[in-house]
């Protein structure tokens, strides 16, 4: 009987230590699956958190991209305002420019006309047949060449009579105009000066425009306020000194008669000051 109770305790000790590896086995396989599941979502949380600090960085970046396009916005519409402010004003700057420049035009354009009757006045004064007088306009001014042998004898500055006749048609002109002024140029051809009295060329030809100032005040009353004596000598030949012909077209006493710069400028000033 003990042995049957002891033989049926082994064989129940057996089949309970089977079912046991059983459900070892079984737990062991479940809890591997579990391993797996858990192992499979430890990854994708890390992918998870990885992209989440991507897009944190994304998200600040963007953030601060939206900003700096606010602030650029605002920049640009300041940027846009003054742009056009400066427009503005360089277009004023623009037409005050255009506008003075036309006055300045009308003002050489009167003043071109002013010439223009000048130079009518003279010829009809003066005359235009005698060969050794010359009426031009040259650079905005009224030119009067006389040549050398209806003023003065070779080598002399002493004014001639038959000189006086032509001069007092060219005071007479010059008197009409107070706001004139009259230059006198004296020029000499190359030949060097023979003669104790005068130094050389200068000194002739600056003689020679003086002795015709004197004639112009003293004779024949031009206001001396409008009278310039000056010398330029050889150095401003009209041909070269090479043959006695082009020497004596060379010895010539030049009389510009032009408007007075100050008060040209002052007319243009007036001008410009009405419109504004």
């Amino acid at each position: 009987m003990r042995k049957l109770v002891l033989l049926l305790s082994i064989i129940s000790l057996i089949t309970t230590s089977c079912g046991t590896k059983k459900k070892i086995a079984a737990l062991e396989a479940h809890n591997k699956e579990i391993q797996d599941l858990l192992n499979t979502c430890t990854v994708k949380l890390n992918s998870c958190l990885t992209e989440k600090e991507a897009m944190s960085s994304q998200n600040e970046f963007l953030k601060k991209n939206n900003a700096d396009l606010i602030n650029n916005m605002g920049n640009m519409t300041t940027l846009t305002t003054q742009g056009a402010q400066n427009i503005e004003k360089a277009l004023e700057t623009i037409k005050e420019k255009d506008l003075k420049i036309s006055r300045m035009q009308d003002a050489l354009t009167k003043k071109d006309s002013v010439t223009l009757a000048l130079v009518t006045s003279l010829k009809r004064e003066v005359g235009i047949d005698d060969p050794d007088i010359n009426i031009n306009v040259e650079k905005g001014v009224v030119m009067i060449s006389i040549a050398d042998n209806l003023l003065f004898k070779s080598g002399s500055y002493d004014v001639s009579d038959r000189a006086k006749s032509v001069l007092a048609k060219v005071a007479k002109v010059v008197n009409s105009k107070p706001d004139f002024e009259c230059m006198v140029e004296g020029h000499t051809d190359n030949v060097p000066i023979k003669n104790t009295v005068l130094l050389d060329n200068w000194d002739l030809s600056v003689k020679r425009a003086t002795s015709i100032v004197r004639v112009l005040q003293n004779d024949l009353g031009v206001n001396p306020k409008q009278l310039i004596p000056a010398g330029r000598s050889y150095y401003i030949p009209l041909v070269e000194n090479d043959t006695p012909e082009n020497k004596a077209k060379n010895r010539r006493t030049r009389i510009i008669i032009m408007p007075k710069i100050d008060q040209f400028y002052e007319m243009i000033e007036k001008e410009m000051k009405r419109q504004n």
